[in-house]
């Protein structure tokens, strides 16, 4: 019986790493020189990863200059930096363009999120 419950619950960790449990990513379309890039970075880079948001949607950046990863269908291309696009198993969602301040930004990703995806924020009191 013990055995049993050992195999199982291998079987069942194995099926959730393979096929991702969470397939949401958000890409920051980014470039050198970007004062407002930098700015993110200063402001949510370090807090993102701590976040229930940056834990459902981990962060991925990419060069506005470079080819779009082969692994993501973008419905086009950034024109601005930064540019945060919501994607989940590589396919488009949402974006939003530009950086105007931390509260701007979470108010902008909590949005995309509840509205694209089974995300729900937790409220604690």
């Amino acid at each position: 019986m013990r055995m049993n419950f050992r195999a199982i619950a291998l079987a069942i960790w194995c099926a959730l790493t393979a096929t991702g449990v969470n397939a949401a990513e958000l890409i920051m379309v980014e470039q050198r020189g970007c004062h407002w890039c930098a700015q993110w970075n200063a402001d949510i880079g370090p807090i993102y990863p701590k976040t229930n948001e940056g834990r459902f949607a981990p962060l991925r950046r990419i060069d506005l200059h470079q080819k779009t990863p082969d692994d993501l269908e973008l419905d086009g291309r950034a024109v601005f930096t930064p540019t945060f696009i919501l994607v989940e198993d590589g396919q488009e969602l949402a974006r939003m363009e530009g950086y105007g301040g931390e509260e701007l930004f979470w108010w902008g990703l909590s949005k995309l999120l509840n509205e694209h995806t089974d995300f729900r924020e937790e409220i604690t009191q």
